[in-house]
């Protein structure tokens, strides 16, 4: 089990069975990490900070900085399916990136009405499930669980808000 605390630059690495501390990973740069998954084809960690997401290998610790955002790109959480990087910004929407090469493959945007994301998974059969705050039509701040059907995706971000380096 690999465990990150904010504000720290460490990676603990615990026995699932025993819970005893088996090591630590330090990743140089790394301040502010938020949100941590594991890939188990390519044995790699994928952590999201802020405005970037870090790459760690899990057999020799080397690490890099793998992806960087712009100031209106928050990555705030990640999940992982089948080589496909799912992070889900706070405002914007989610983002999906290949793993292999660091290709985007999509960008899903949420309805107006969904105001913050907070995580997002990608279903077996193609949808999305994201956990999110919004407003009713009461104008009342509530959470909610919901299921997108995309029906139209962004390939590419040709947008001069958003800037994404990989």
């Amino acid at each position: 089990m690999y465990i990150i605390c904010y504000k720290s630059s460490t990676i603990r690495l615990y026995n699932t069975d025993s819970q005893s501390p088996l090591s630590v990973i330090n990743v140089d740069g790394m301040e502010y990490p938020r949100d941590i998954v594991v890939c188990r084809d390519d044995r790699q960690l994928y952590i999201a900070e802020l405005h970037c997401i870090w790459r760690v290998a899990v057999d020799d610790r080397s690490y890099v900085k793998w992806l960087t955002t712009d100031e209106s790109v928050d990555c705030w959480s990640l999940s992982l399916t089948s080589r496909r990087l799912l992070v889900t910004t706070l405002h914007l929407g989610l983002l999906q990136f290949n793993t292999t090469n660091r290709q985007l493959l999509r960008v899903v945007l949420t309805s107006q009405y969904m105001w913050q994301l907070y995580h997002g998974v990608e279903t077996t059969h193609g949808t999305f499930v994201v956990s999110h705050s919004g407003r009713s039509e009461d104008d009342v701040w509530q959470n909610a669980v919901s299921e997108l059907l995309v029906l139209s995706i962004i390939n590419t971000l040709h947008s001069s808000h958003l800037t994404v380096s990989v």
